[in-house]
């Protein structure tokens, strides 16, 4: 069974720093993409940012540009999301999600880590 798990998570300050990362576990997938999206309470489910695995180029949402920054590590078929500067806004359960190859969109979804920023 594949699974991504989700860890990182926690309760901080505005103004603090916080690193998510996202592991594969299970049998080994390919990806076009992998990312993070995000979904507060009574909100949709937004996009945070994406890594194209070949290559890494990578893609943000607006209200996270500038403050949050998305990486890979090949090898452990993992991502991580350096988040600066966190915002009460930046509230919100983050899901790590994986765009395999074959199919159409993001189509494998960790259970989500809770990430509360105190204002």
């Amino acid at each position: 069974q594949v699974q991504l798990v989700e860890s990182g998570g926690g309760l901080v300050q505005a103004g603090d720093s916080l690193r998510l990362s996202c592991a594969a576990s299970g049998r080994t997938f390919s990806s076009h993409a992998m990312g993070w999206f995000r979904q507060a309470p009574g909100k949709e489910r937004e996009f945070v940012a994406s890594i194209r695995w070949s290559g890494g180029t990578t893609y943000y949402g607006e209200s996270v540009k500038g403050r949050f920054t998305i990486s890979r590590d090949i090898r452990r078929n993992a991502i991580f999301l350096q988040m600066n500067n966190l915002k009460a806004d930046d509230t919100a359960v983050y899901y790590c999600a994986s765009h395999r190859i074959g199919a159409d969109n993001y189509d494998l979804w960790g259970q989500g880590t809770q990430v509360t920023v105190s204002s």
